[in-house]
């Protein structure tokens, strides 16, 4: 976490650099395991909280695309009830 009145990281995933930066590791499927349960929970405390953050991040990307979904179809229903009646 960035220290109080630092100003935010410009590379948005600096956070996950330094969370895996940690382990010494380029990918976290590959840390060297640990006998320290101490350090079990807090591994796995910190991922649950980057699992959080992705999950409400998707969640708000799929709101946006619904948004945008709902935002084409009145577009389109504007669109179509704007046109003149077709005669046979």
């Amino acid at each position: 976490m960035p220290e109080e009145g630092a100003p935010p990281p410009q590379d948005p995933f600096e956070m996950f650099r330094r969370l895996w930066g940690n382990l010494g590791v380029p990918l976290p499927g590959m840390a060297m395991p640990t006998f320290d349960p101490q350090e079990v929970e807090k591994r796995i405390a910190d991922l649950r909280s980057v699992e959080a953050w992705l999950n409400m991040n998707l969640n708000m990307i799929k709101f946006s695309i619904q948004g945008l979904e709902l935002q084409r179809a009145a577009l389109q229903a504007m669109r179509t009830a704007g046109e003149p009646p077709k005669k046979d």
